[in-house]
Order: C-alpha cells, then structure tokens, then sequence
C-alpha cells in the first residue's frame, strides 16, 4: 500500500453517484473530510447515508465518480488499507459462546503484521476499560445485556487502533451513561488524530459528538458545516421570553441581540426570568428536509 500523506484529507470524493436501476441514490457527492474529523452523516432513510458509507469503506463501487480513502480507492485497496480502517456495524453476527476477551484477542490477531509505528493491536485490557467493559472480559457474548453487546460491537471496530472508523449507529441500545462515556471517548479517539464517521437519527447525539454535520436529503448534500453553524441557519425567528411582573411574555425576532438591546435599556420595562430560544439543530434539521421535499415535488 502507497503510504499515505497525512496532510491530505483523510477521504475525498468527486461527482459520486450511485445508482439502482432507474432509482438515483446519489446524484454527485463533493466531499472531503479531514483528519481527525468526527463528522456525522444525517438525513431519513433512503437518503444514501449507508450507500455512501459502503463506497467509502470498499465494500460496493460507485456508478460513477471518484473515491479516494487514506490515499487509496478503497474498491482495489489491499489488506494493509483494511487494517488502518475500523468499522462498527448495526449488527454483525459472531460466536455467542465466546467470551469477550477471546474475541477480541482473536481479531486482535489480524492486526499484528500491519503495526507500524502504532501499537496495535489495541491492548485488550486498556480497550475494555475504554468502552466499559473491564467487568465482563470473561462473559460470554450471549450472556451481554443489548447496550453491553453494543459496547463490544464497538471495541471490535477500535480493535487495530484504525485511523479512520466508520460507525452506523453506534449507539443504539446504550442507557445515558454507557451514551456519554461512549461520547467521552469519540472525544479522545479525535484527540489522536483518528478519522470518525458516523451515522444516527439521534439529532442530539450528532449534536454532541460531531465536529462537523453533513446534511443528505434528495440524492445530495444539502447542508454541511459544524453543529454551530448549522444552528445559525437564518431558519425562523429567534424567541425572547421574559415575566414583565404580571405575564409571560415571548417575542419572535430575527435579532434577538438587538432587541435583548432596546429591551434592556428601557427604564419602564419589567424583565424577569429572561431566556432567549434559538434555532436548535432539530429546527434546522425538520426546516432543511420540509425544504427538500418541496423542491422535489416541483
């Protein structure tokens, strides 16, 4: 495998398209994505998010366009490109009555000709430790609750150490501490440098996690950038709310700073328990897909 140079984007893609039969999944897909990025891909179902990630990890060819990832085309990419990449599935099946340090000793395995300048494999002990599973090394994989099985379905994808990781899903099932310990470690995974690309319909998971949002809808990108800016869409009017001393107020706005300005400075006003509403990215999300739709059915 050609080395890959790290100042380069960790994926990019010109013109891709994809298509089934007289169904047009993607219509020209421009995309590039840095290293140590954690961008999530959302849309509703059918938009291609999942065509688009079996293209970029090698495992369905374009109808047309340019793919590279980590240097390479990943449809004609060898072994040692696969062992940089690391992918968690939404389900996968494997030997339930094997025990959880085992299996992922057992894939470890697969790593070791391709180490490089990075450990690898994972050491298993610190890998159950990062994804919570330090207590059930020896527990069978049947015998894991569906958010523990979840964990382990991770801990197979981070088993090489990959630089670049693909996840469907990834959270599905967790209770909201298993979610925020998951979101912690994204968070060290973007620390050195690995690649993440994600997708779920959780808007406030893509919220958290991601350091940029790329938006699917009609065969295209119709909106991409990081959660913030998404936020500051001119999508609707801001809500300024406050107690006057008698009633709950709310007023729409499109410059809630300016009118917070006015409001603030007049001496004959009563402002209590003042709060002021934004766009939240699930008004941006609902406005982006209702927008679609309406250009379609032109």
């Amino acid at each position: 495998m050609a080395s890959f140079d790290a100042g380069a984007p960790a994926i990019r893609t010109r013109g891709l398209q994809m298509r089934y039969g007289d169904n047009h999944v993607l219509r020209g897909i421009d995309l590039e994505i840095a290293r140590g990025e954690v961008l999530v891909l959302l849309g509703p179902n059918g938009v291609g998010k999942t065509t688009t990630v079996e293209i970029l990890e090698g495992f369905r060819a374009p109808s047309a366009g340019e793919v590279e990832v980590l240097g390479v085309n990943p449809a004609t990419a060898d072994d040692a490109w696969r062992a940089q990449v690391g992918i968690v599935l939404q389900s996968w099946r494997d030997h339930a009555k094997w025990r959880v340090r085992e299996l992922l000793d057992y894939l470890g395995d697969f790593y070791a000709p391709y180490s490089g300048d990075v450990q690898r494999p994972w050491p298993i002990d610190d890998l159950l430790a990062s994804v919570g599973l330090s207590d059930d090394a020896d527990t069978k994989v049947s015998e894991l609750s569906g958010g523990r099985r979840r964990r382990l379905d991770v801990a197979s994808g981070l088993i090489g150490r990959p630089k670049l990781l693909f996840m469907d899903e990834p959270t599905a099932g967790f209770d909201p501490q298993a979610r925020r310990d998951f979101h912690d470690l994204l968070g060290s995974l973007s620390d050195v440098d690995t690649t993440i690309v994600m997708t779920t319909h959780d808007l406030d998971e893509a919220e958290k996690v991601a350091s940029r949002i790329v938006v699917l809808a009609d065969g295209g990108i119709i909106a991409d950038g990081s959660p913030d800016s998404l936020r500051r869409l001119k999508f609707g009017k801001a809500e300024v709310s406050w107690f006057d001393g008698v009633r709950r107020v709310i007023h729409a706005t499109d410059d809630p700073v300016e009118f917070l300005r006015g409001l603030l400075a007049d001496p004959s006003a009563h402002v209590e328990q003042l709060e002021v509403r934004r766009n939240s990215l699930e008004d941006v999300y609902l406005t982006l897909m209702a927008r679609s739709k309406e250009v379609s059915a032109r």
